[in-house]
């Protein structure tokens, strides 16, 4: 049975339906750094999550392994370096795949945690 394509083109879509960007940009919070919910370290002081970002997230998501950023200094082959060292593997990559703006960008957001982090 062949339809015509009037009847093709009710099928594909309904009207009322919203396309996934919409979807996305509806859903997604917007990142604050400063007052009351600020969870984000700023660009300026390294990036990142701050103490209290963490635990609030901790609090929505039981069960959650979300930790600070390693910043201090850590024993060779301690957890800790291991946090570290696994975090600079995943950031470079990050890094790798970001645009040649923001790669050359010693102030830009994965650079100033990169260095947070002392990868």
């Amino acid at each position: 049975m062949l339809q015509t394509r009037k009847v093709q083109k009710q099928l594909r879509k309904p009207r009322n339906m919203t396309t996934r960007a919409q979807t996305r940009r509806k859903s997604k919070p917007i990142r604050k750094t400063t007052g009351r919910g600020g969870n984000y370290r700023s660009t300026k002081s390294g990036a990142g999550m701050t103490e209290k970002g963490v635990k609030a997230y901790r609090a929505a998501n039981p069960g959650s392994k979300l930790k600070t950023a390693v910043t201090g200094k850590v024993k060779k082959g301690s957890q800790a370096d291991k946090r570290r060292k696994s975090y600079c593997a995943r950031s470079l990559g990050q890094l790798k795949r970001s645009s040649a703006e923001t790669r050359n960008d010693p102030n830009s957001r994965i650079r100033q945690a990169r260095r947070r982090w002392k990868c």
